[in-house]
């Protein structure tokens, strides 16, 4: 049985919109979805109070996953559709659901003005800690916003997809962070966009001659090194157009300027195994934080 894409539901807008994405997201790989919605029980004393019965605020709560899922199979009607209300910790809750999941969506509220997530302490979590890819969607995030634009400039959905955005670190390229990327441009048709940001190392600088560039030298190695990586993966999948974009500079802000024409953003997190603490890596905390586009962090050893 296929795993399901899942998604994280509370009712809020920006959930609802993590929810189309998500429905939009099962149709290209031709998957169910599953929408969970946790319920954090209420303290005895406030269940007891008025205007909040327990069998009033439990009917209340199950009717939001319930008419999500019945919208969602009207809107994307090739798409199976189930829900599930659950009751407990939504942090513990959703990193569980994701184990059985092909990959977990969740909104986040969005920053405003420059763009980027305003992150909630249950996405941080889940986020650090969960195994299996997470994309975090922000409120108002519409399906046209994903494409290009059509010929007269409006926006619209049946228009070709933006490019996939990979953040590439050279020296830890993952496997799994890789065709994750190449399998998420292939669903869209789109082209793939791998950013590498490097620095020069002090040592480089010191130790050329002074008729070489050392900036230029180890640019060409940077570029040289990541098409190397890429090779295997441009055999694997020939018919995604990928450009290799090598940079000087931060990669958290190569990676953000590049969301801003980019239908998805790809970073990594590597999976720390020290249960203290929360862990996603400056890379990848700074695109969630930043980034106009999805973003998807997939966990690697």
């Amino acid at each position: 049985m296929p795993r399901p894409v899942t998604v994280g539901l509370d009712g809020s807008s920006e959930s609802r919109a993590a929810a189309e994405w998500a429905a939009r997201e099962a149709g290209l790989r031709g998957l169910p979805l599953t929408v969970v919605h946790v319920w954090e029980p209420i303290p005895d004393l406030l269940i007891r109070a008025p205007l909040l019965g327990t069998e009033t605020r439990q009917d209340w709560v199950a009717r939001i996953p319930r008419e999500a899922a019945e919208g969602l199979r009207l809107r994307h009607p090739g798409v199976e559709v189930t829900a599930e209300h659950l009751a407990g910790r939504p942090a513990e809750l959703l990193v569980e659901a994701a184990e059985h999941a092909e990959l977990l969506v969740l909104g986040s509220r969005a920053l405003g003005g420059a763009g980027g997530f305003l992150l909630g302490s249950v996405s941080l979590a889940v986020v650090a800690r969960a195994v299996r890819p997470v994309i975090l969607v922000r409120a108002g995030e519409q399906a046209a916003d994903e494409h290009e634009r059509d010929p007269v400039g409006i926006p619209s959905a049946a228009t070709r997809f933006r490019p996939v955005v990979l953040g590439l670190d050279i020296g830890g390229a993952d496997a799994s962070l890789i065709g994750f990327a190449f399998e998420e441009a292939a669903h869209r048709a789109a082209a793939l966009h791998v950013v590498h940001g490097w620095s020069l190392p002090f040592t480089s600088a010191a130790g050329t001659a002074a008729e070489v560039d050392p900036h230029d030298r180890y640019g060409r190695e940077r570029a040289g090194a990541l098409s190397e990586v890429l090779g295997v993966w441009r055999q694997k999948y020939p018919a995604v157009e990928v450009v290799e974009r090598a940079r000087s500079g931060s990669a958290a802000a190569l990676l953000v300027d590049a969301s801003r024409e980019a239908s998805l953003v790809v970073v990594g997190r590597r999976i720390r195994r020290n249960p203290l603490g929360v862990h996603i890596g400056s890379v990848a905390h700074a695109v969630l934080h930043h980034a106009t586009a999805p973003v998807a962090v997939v966990a690697h050893d």
